[in-house]
């Protein structure tokens, strides 16, 4: 008998992921859309998240990019960590500003990964910020 397919295997590993994380629930992440390697997050700019400028604090930006590539490369089922992450800010979110984090998996060979992430402003689509992430699968049981 088969197992669960691809797509039910990707949303109860993102569920149970999900659950566990609690930075991203302190932080009011939501998911909206889950497939094998890729997850659409979501998150509103709080007052608490700004900057001495005013604007989203860049670690804001980043931490939505890192929990959407993070349930992005859990998504096949075995446990996968980030090895590293590089972002590039694009342009700045503010208070009030809900913003999507879309993380698609771009290659997965052997033990390693690499996902892209763009962060954008729903009010207009406007990019703000790019990540391109590194993951690497645990050993079984190590997760």
């Amino acid at each position: 008998m088969d197992g669960p397919g691809p797509q039910r295997v990707a949303e109860e590993s993102v569920r149970r992921y999900l659950a566990g994380d609690a930075a991203a629930r302190a932080l009011g992440v939501t998911v909206s859309s889950v497939a094998p390697g890729a997850v659409t997050a979501h998150m509103t700019i709080r007052p608490e998240m700004l900057n001495g400028h005013g604007t989203a604090h860049g670690a804001a930006l980043f931490a939505v990019a890192d929990i959407a590539f993070a349930m992005a490369c859990n998504s096949h089922g075995p446990a996968a960590v980030a090895r590293s992450c590089g972002i590039e800010y694009l342009a700045p979110a503010r208070a009030g500003d809900a913003v999507t984090a879309t993380a698609v998996e771009r290659s997965v060979a052997g033990r390693g990964g690499i996902y892209d992430v763009a962060v954008t402003r729903d009010a207009d689509g406007l990019l703000l910020a790019e990540m391109r992430g590194h993951s690497r699968l645990l050993p079984p049981g190590a997760g």
